[in-house]
């Protein structure tokens, strides 16, 4: 039984799981071996960090992600990670130094050394921006100082949490508004590459409102691409238009890295809970991340309250589940993979037991009749007893909406193009199922029977529900619904 693969190529190990997995490809995992084990281990999102390596490095990597991905036969759709504003300290002397409790350090402009006296970071507003009584938190809150006072052209901090910094360690600061764009210059030319590259999606990090978003999406616009976006929400600022940021995305990202430093710690967990939520309603995609499985870096076996951190966020309704130094540095890539695709599969198993109601406020506002479409296909879906329903994907919404009622039943997202089966393969509960573009309209149907054999999703004789739109239906319909039996015909 196989995925959609190639005749003679070996299928991918996952086959009920429907929680889509993100791998971050980095030294650990850049070759083309690692990446075709990843992709039979069930990743279905590779991710290019550009806030580490060169383009050149990215190159080489999206060149092996593509030979893997053609000797899998696998739609691995490929996200391109922007840096965003982020702050670092500048060259420490020495290599490292202890920042010590109680005692004072000065920020002063430039990019010479940091001290124990005297730091200097990349962002030059700073002392513009940063006010007494704020905090500044280096090294994801390990450290905490607390702005004191101006002296001359230099900015007092006192160190409240101590600790040892090295060269280039984040800066956040959760209480200035600070004015620096979303956008860097070196944002904008890794974006550039990355649509000269056909990367499917593109991260925005750091976004803070919903005009972030629109920058991106009209530098996208400007390359006449239509690059899906990522906004990555990881900033106090974001909190407070969480909805407006939702709607200007494509996907959303809760990174909870950086936004356990904005915010309390405690907090984060009912953020993530509440953005799942915002974006079920919103029918938009939305992925977990950071230190999904942190121990695994170095371990061949994760915490259990890892493994439970993970299952509840399946629980909670996240689409996907992204890993990080777990695949890019760690030790365990494959196993951390095959680890969280056995969490998923478990857990799904569960919430099978205990469906819900489809979701019937789901897009209650917007694209209101494709929204009614694929609730109805759910519910048919269900009350039919099929395996599968089928979905032309062009846009690849419709597929997109269905996967936000999840249905117990596999969508088969039917593609004409490699790029649509990329971008739906991130979608939670979607297969993308490959057909030829020159196959014509009378045909279509046959070969859909033909592609849910191959991929183990269906048998002759075996009925199931078609979302009937473009070649699918006669008039270009969105709005039927057909039950087929393979093999057959409409009933």
């Amino acid at each position: 039984m196989r995925d959609g693969s190639p005749p003679g190529r070996a299928g991918r190990e996952h086959r009920v799981t429907r929680t889509k997995i993100v791998a971050t490809v980095g030294p650990s995992s850049s070759s083309a071996e690692t990446l075709r084990g990843l992709m039979d281990a069930g990743v279905d999102v590779l991710r290019l960090n550009f806030s580490h390596g060169t383009l050149d490095d990215h190159a080489r990597a999206l060149a092996a992600i593509r030979e893997a991905a053609a000797a899998t036969g696998a739609a691995v759709a490929v996200m391109g990670d922007l840096c965003g504003p982020k702050i670092r300290l500048g060259v420490v002397e020495g290599g490292t130094l202890d920042l010590l409790a109680g005692t004072s350090v000065r920020f002063v402009r430039g990019d010479g050394p940091c001290t124990a006296a005297v730091l200097t970071c990349n962002y030059p507003r700073l002392l513009d921006e940063v006010r007494p009584g704020d905090r500044m938190l280096i090294d994801d809150g390990a450290i905490d100082l607390r702005a004191v006072e101006f002296s001359g052209d230099s900015l007092v901090c006192r160190v409240q949490v101590p600790g040892r910094i090295s060269s280039r360690k984040g800066i956040n600061l959760p209480d200035t508004p600070l004015s620096a764009p979303s956008l860097t210059a070196k944002d904008l030319a890794d974006a550039a590459w990355a649509l000269r590259n056909g990367v499917d999606y593109l991260a925005l990090s750091f976004v803070r409102t919903a005009a972030d978003v629109a920058a991106l999406r009209a530098v996208i616009a400007a390359a006449n691409a239509d690059t899906h976006i990522i906004a990555k929400i990881e900033t106090a600022r974001a909190m407070e238009s969480l909805d407006e940021i939702i709607d200007a995305a494509d996907v959303v990202l809760v990174a909870r890295g950086d936004l356990g430093v904005e915010l309390p710690l405690e907090r984060v967990p009912l953020v993530q809970k509440d953005l799942v939520r915002r974006c079920q309603y919103a029918g938009k995609p939305v992925i977990v991340a950071t230190q999904m499985l942190q121990s695994m870096v170095d371990s061949a076996v994760p915490t259990r309250a890892e493994v439970s951190d993970a299952a509840n966020a399946v629980f909670d309704g996240a689409d996907a589940l992204m890993l990080s130094a777990e695949t890019a540095v760690g030790r365990h890539p494959l196993e951390a993979v095959r680890v969280l695709r056995r969490v998923a599969a478990q857990t799904e198993a569960a919430l099978s037991r205990f469906v819900a109601p489809v979701n019937n406020e789901l897009l209650a506002a917007s694209v209101r009749q494709t929204s009614a479409v694929a609730r109805g296909a759910a519910v048919l879906a269900d009350d039919l007893r099929v395996r599968v329903v089928v979905v032309w994907c062009e846009s690849g919404q419709t597929a997109r909406l269905l996967s936000k009622c999840r249905p117990q039943q596999t969508i088969a997202g039917i593609c004409r193009h490699d790029r649509t089966a990329r971008r739906v393969a991130l979608y939670f509960g979607v297969r993308p199922i490959r057909i030829a573009a020159s196959t014509p309209q009378q045909q279509v149907l046959s070969e859909i029977d033909s592609a849910l054999v191959a991929a183990g999703l269906a048998e002759p004789g075996e009925r199931y529900l078609v979302v009937a739109r473009g070649p699918l239906s006669p008039d270009g319909s969105s709005s039927a619904l057909l039950l087929r039996t393979l093999g057959g015909g409409p009933e």
